[in-house]
């Protein structure tokens, strides 16, 4: 049965999902070819084995430490974190969230779709001489993009259940590739050279950083799109525990493609130069594991992608009030599918990956960082009904602010979203206005943690909020105002009755 809920907050009854069924799903995300992909670029931009091990390891565990609070506030409003932002951005500019949500589902969704059907291509060559023609990589991604739109439309239930098979036989079919790769594998390789905290050193490790954390980071908009069916009196230790678990279980992917690239360095460096991962991985695997990697390419490829795309097309059902869940994610999946094949074919892939996980970082981050402040200064108090005006075609409400917007959550975002931006320094690839500022070594995810922090409750000091949002408690460390509430009342004529059809 296809899923029946959009974005409006599940009701109890229907919260049946366990903290179990979180875990595969947050876990199958990024347990895919997709995150092997994004393991190999420490390699690619220089880094020795243990070096990019390093800077894997480290982008993994610090981004799983900043993704676990976004995991709270799904079960507690039962909605996504884009409407839960509504509580810090106001009811319209909650739509960052969902600015956010797109670029992250896009990306991960055309890298997921890019490998898995790179991996069928190469593979079928392999086994039957049908060769590797870009009309067949076209037919690949099509399938897989296709596949992938289906599960994302029939909804949580079958996401659920692909990610429950994925998650287990991808993780097996990894094991089995660390074990045929490893007697080919140096562990000394030494890449360009670089040696600990030498010259050049610095902007390839922190560019490798950037690249891993933007794995962790790009669930920061999704959590809320799984967590939502969890009922409201799960633990939130748990869940961030689990938040965390997922993320540390990705070092596995993270690790087969560390591995694996530093091999295809050696032994098949033309493909590491036109960074064609999976061609790579194709001319230095074993005839026996051509078949399990099609099978993993498959598997991983429908879990992260389904994953990416499902949340995407849930929260533009609200931001696009003509179109129902299953409408929008339709229209979404069709851009997306579009981008996919100019991405391949009409510009230099690694260029805009790199670029566009840059930017999902340093974006994302700031957005984060307001959000779990806002909910320490909030106590974990919200109401959830009242994040819905704006879907529902209403305005007013305790979350409406100043005409819908927060000027303080979004004031910080904006300012330090920009700034973390421009001072983006990832060598060869994409370097802002600001990013020769530190001698060449990237500090905008210093800048996009640590600025929000500064200027978020500074802000809130000068725009105070209304003392009826903070409930019966009141605020913690900031001051509130007794102002009172705009009523709710209805939006521009023909919204609201197209809501109304929208949820029947």
């Amino acid at each position: 049965m296809i899923e029946r809920h959009g974005i409006e907050s599940i009701p109890q009854a229907e919260r049946s999902a366990s903290v179990l069924d979180y875990l595969r799903i947050a876990w199958g995300g990024c347990n895919s070819l997709a995150t092997a992909v994004l393991g190999a670029f420490p390699i690619i931009f220089g880094l020795s084995f243990w070096q990019g091990l390093a800077a894997t390891v480290l982008g993994v565990l610090a981004g799983a430490l900043l993704l676990a609070p976004m995991s709270v506030f799904g079960a507690l409003n039962g909605t996504n974190n884009a409407v839960s932002s509504s509580a810090h951005f106001g009811v319209v500019g909650r739509i960052v969230g969902s600015l956010l949500s797109l670029l992250t589902a896009v990306c991960f969704y055309s890298i997921s779709v890019w490998s898995s059907g790179d991996a069928v291509v190469g593979a079928a060559h392999r086994l039957l001489g049908s060769g590797t023609t870009d009309s067949a990589h076209a037919v690949a991604y099509g399938f897989f993009a296709l596949a992938v739109l289906a599960v994302s439309v029939y909804g949580f239930g079958l996401m659920l259940w692909v990610n429950k098979v994925a998650v287990i036989a991808a993780s097996l079919l990894f094991l089995v590739g660390f074990a045929v790769l490893a007697p080919g594998f140096d562990a000394a390789y030494a890449g360009a050279g670089l040696r600990w905290g030498g010259a050049g050193f610095w902007p390839a490790f922190v560019g490798s950083l950037l690249v891993v954390m933007a794995n962790p980071i790009s669930f920061g908009a999704f959590l809320g799109d799984w967590t939502r069916y969890l009922p409201s009196r799960t633990p939130r230790r748990r869940l961030m525990g689990a938040t965390v678990l997922s993320q540390v279980l990705s070092l596995m992917p993270f690790g087969f493609g560390l591995m694996s690239t530093c091999i295809i360095a050696q032994r098949a460096p033309a493909f590491l130069e036109q960074v064609d991962y999976m061609g790579g991985m194709l001319a230095i695997a074993p005839q026996a594991f051509v078949v399990p990697l099609l099978a993993l390419a498959v598997l991983s490829g429908m879990s992260t992608g389904t994953t990416s795309l499902y949340g995407t097309g849930l929260d533009f059902s609200s931001v696009l009030p003509r179109f129902s869940r299953v409408q929008a994610t339709l229209f979404i999946g069709s851009i997306a599918v579009a981008l996919i094949y100019v991405g391949r074919f009409a510009f230099n892939l690694v260029d805009a990956i790199t670029t566009v996980v840059s930017l999902i970082v340093v974006m994302t981050t700031p957005w984060m960082v307001v959000m779990m402040m806002g909910f320490v200064f909030r106590r974990g108090y919200y109401l959830p009904e009242a994040m819905q005006v704006f879907n529902r075609g209403q305005r007013g409400g305790p979350y409406w602010f100043f005409r819908g917007w927060n000027i303080a959550g979004m004031s910080a975002w904006v300012v330090s979203a920009l700034l973390a931006l421009l001072a983006v320094n990832i060598p060869g690839h994409f370097t802002g206005w600001l990013g020769a500022l530190a001698g060449g070594v990237d500090v905008s995810l210093l800048v996009a943690i640590v600025l929000p922090a500064l200027l978020y409750p500074l802000l809130l000091r000068y725009f105070p909020e209304p003392a009826g949002i903070y409930g019966p408690l009141g605020p913690r460390w900031i001051r509130a105002i007794d102002a009172p509430i705009a009523r709710i009342v209805a939006g521009p004529a023909g919204h609201a009755a197209r809501h109304a059809v929208r949820q029947s």
